[in-house]
């Protein structure tokens, strides 16, 4: 590959600089997920303290700083908590691609606090249009997601919450949702004398329509529920 057409991949250590020269289209299916082996990322396997100016780092700073030489080893550190020199296209995909996961975070986790029901992805997303954060493609979802839900609370009732809900199967459905409410993790999971079942289950209050609409597929709509509690 012309070396030109190489992205830096950056980390410092102990105030010590280590960039490698990475092929932008491998670097970035690593980081998107959908590459998983580091096989032929690196287009020189040379670490650098300045890769634009070819100076190379010292043998004894890398052992020091990486407690290796291994190459792979190095290239998976920097990948994974470095700074990776994406194109301008591909960082507005991964922007993109964090911003979504970011939403679908929030509609998990979090419901109106004045209601307390879920509230909408499109609802979370164009809140989120009004107000000013700029997306990390690198950093953490949760942490985003968190520093994000401090500015939608200045337009949006949002809480981040759990809800303990009860779920009361007659007999007749109950052998239909049992599997499906066990995968749930329930505290309380009860065969009454009838054959019908009840159970308490604490889930993420934003899945709540998820999780009823199930049951009641399940069930063919006969499944009975109620709101417990709300944990914040």
């Amino acid at each position: 590959m012309d070396l030109s057409k190489a992205i830096i991949g950056r980390i410092v250590i102990n105030g010590e600089h280590f960039e490698l020269l990475l092929d932008p289209e491998r670097a970035y299916a690593y980081l998107e997920g959908t590459k998983r082996d580091l096989n032929n990322i690196l287009i020189v396997e040379e670490v650098y303290r300045n890769a634009k100016k070819g100076e190379r780092q010292s043998p004894s700073n890398i052992r020091k700083c990486f407690g290796t030489e291994d190459i792979n080893v190095i290239l998976k550190t920097v990948l994974e908590r470095g700074e990776i020199q994406l194109t301008t296209e591909q960082r507005r995909k991964m922007v993109e691609k964090r911003r979504k996961q970011i939403i679908e975070f929030l509609s998990k986790n979090c419901i109106d606090g004045q209601t307390n029901l879920p509230i909408p992805p499109l609802r979370i997303e164009n809140a989120m249009n009004n107000i000013k954060y700029n997306i990390d493609p690198m950093k953490p979802v949760e942490q985003q997601a968190k520093e994000i839900l401090d500015q939608l609370r200045r337009i949006l009732p949002i809480k981040m919450a759990s809800v303990l809900i009860e779920i009361r199967a007659p007999a007749d459905v109950a052998y239909k949702v049992y599997g499906y409410i066990k995968s749930l993790n329930p505290i309380k999971l009860e065969e009454m004398s009838d054959g019908s079942i009840v159970a308490h289950v604490e889930i993420l209050a934003g899945l709540q329509g998820e999780v009823y609409d199930r049951l009641n597929k399940l069930s063919g709509g006969k499944i009975e529920s109620r709101l417990l509690k709300v944990k914040e």
